[in-house]
């Protein structure tokens, strides 16, 4: 997968940043840099093409997703995060996702299929990645995750229903909550800083 890799400081956990829908492996990079300039980043590109735009998996129409293709894409990314922390020589059990829309589906379907296979998540306006699991046991997994009250793409609702899917499931989540739309705001970026700082 086409991805970038910088080493942080010892010790510091290792951003993994995923990008949404148009974005590139570089667009994260300064929201890592606000929320832990000292850790590791591994910042990978979407390999799902639609119309020019990069996503981490296909989708039927806006807000519907190729769940075939989810699951497929999604245990591409877990292999790939195996592969990486043997090639970069990191703590696997080490790994923070940090997802904007798209990226932070992926990242939630990370969490919904595979126990334990991340440290932690930030999760800007995410949707339900999936609904026909029995999920992983999450138990006490810090979450952050940002939304929108005016959220066209990420209704509030979802947005409810995901953050009582990972507590289900055992996960603590903090939610924070804007007016912007399906923007990612500083502000926003900020909380989550904030909340990263107060776990890690």
């Amino acid at each position: 997968m086409k991805h970038l890799f910088r080493q942080g400081e010892a010790g510091k956990p290792v951003l993994l940043l995923l990008h949404g829908t148009g974005g590139t492996e570089e667009d994260l990079l300064p929201i890592a840099e606000m929320i832990d300039g000292e850790a590791s980043v591994l910042s990978v590109k979407g390999q799902i093409n639609e119309q020019g735009m990069p996503r981490f998996f296909k989708r039927l129409r806006e807000g519907v997703f190729d769940e075939e293709d989810l699951v497929y894409r999604t245990e591409e990314l877990f292999n790939f995060l195996e592969w990486a922390a043997l090639e970069y020589d990191f703590n696997r059990k080490h790994v923070i996702a940090v997802g904007y829309s798209n990226g932070a589906n992926i990242a939630g379907s990370l969490l919904f299929h595979y126990e334990e296979v991340l440290k932690g998540a930030v999760l800007f306006h995410p949707m339900v990645p999936i609904r026909s699991l029995n999920l992983p046991n999450m138990n006490r997994l810090p979450i952050f995750i940002g939304a929108g009250t005016n959220d066209p793409i990420c209704k509030p609702e979802e947005t409810k229903e995901l953050k009582s899917l990972l507590e289900g499931a055992g996960a603590k989540v903090n939610m924070h909550w804007e007016s912007y739309g399906h923007r990612l705001t500083e502000s926003e970026v900020s909380e989550a800083k904030k909340w990263y700082t107060s776990i890690y």
